[in-house]
């Protein structure tokens, strides 16, 4: 991999200045973007999901552990696999405690769920030391009804918003080739009103590469940041967790 180009500090700062522009930019665009997606319009949970966790038996309004939000991380990890998948592990271990309580800070709780049994899921979470929260939907049509796991003979096969038929014209039919069920990645986002649930959000393949620190995970919540700001005479303020626009 060849380096950058070694220039004097009078043209690295017009340099950094250029991308410093296109980098305020692109803070605007995802600002908008993170705005148009609390705007989405949600779909009421009408289904009951059966998943187990630790302590047992589990519904979905238990998954959200009493908190307004819940947002689910899609972990592979097929009933026939002895370890979960290493991207997803590899995510997994990013998630640190310091993370969780954030989104706790801000009605949000955030799971894992996976079609292993729960057993081998307990088992790979003491080896690889994890905390976080982890349920089985083994025997659940959980992950089929949310495009996670690939199978013609339960479900047709959809993954990104796309069908099969889609993916192969678009040229992206890596992500459905192969032998079923298979397993993808992904991540969903729910709202709890009471005992009424809704799905908000759901994000899949390279949309998953955009998590940072629990703000990116809450940006694609209904509810946003869920911070107050002062702003300044004539700008709008969004009541839904509006961001400071401090890129000017």
């Amino acid at each position: 991999m060849s380096l950058p180009d070694v220039v004097s500090r009078d043209e690295w700062l017009a340099a950094r200045k250029e991308l410093l522009a296109k980098e305020k930019a692109f803070t605007r665009q995802r600002d908008a973007l993170s705005a148009d997606r609390r705007r989405l319009p949600m779909v009421r949970i009408e289904k009951e999901y059966a998943f187990t966790g630790p302590d047992g038996p589990a519904t979905l309004v238990d998954l959200f552990a009493g908190r307004r939000q819940l947002i689910v991380g899609h972990f592979m990890f097929d009933p026939s696999w002895e370890d979960g998948c290493p991207s997803c592990s590899a995510g997994a271990d990013e998630l640190s405690s310091g993370h969780l309580a954030h989104l706790h800070a801000r009605d949000t709780t955030f799971v894992y769920v996976s079609r292993a049994p729960i057993e081998k899921i307990e088992r790979y979470k003491a080896r690889k030391g994890w905390s976080f929260p982890w349920y089985s939907s083994y025997g659940s049509a959980f992950n089929y009804d949310f495009h996670v796991t690939l199978d013609e003979s339960v479900t047709p096969v959809e993954y990104n918003f796309r069908t099969k038929a889609e993916h192969e014209q678009a040229g992206t039919g890596g992500y459905v080739e192969g032998e079923q069920p298979i397993e993808g990645p992904g991540r969903s986002c729910f709202l709890r009103d009471g005992d009424l649930i809704f799905h908000t959000y759901s994000v899949y393949a390279r949309g998953l590469e955009t998590i940072g620190g629990s703000y990116y995970l809450l940006d694609e919540t209904a509810l946003g940041r869920q911070e107050e700001w002062e702003e300044p005479a004539g700008r709008a303020t969004d009541a839904r967790g509006a961001v400071p626009d401090f890129s000017a």
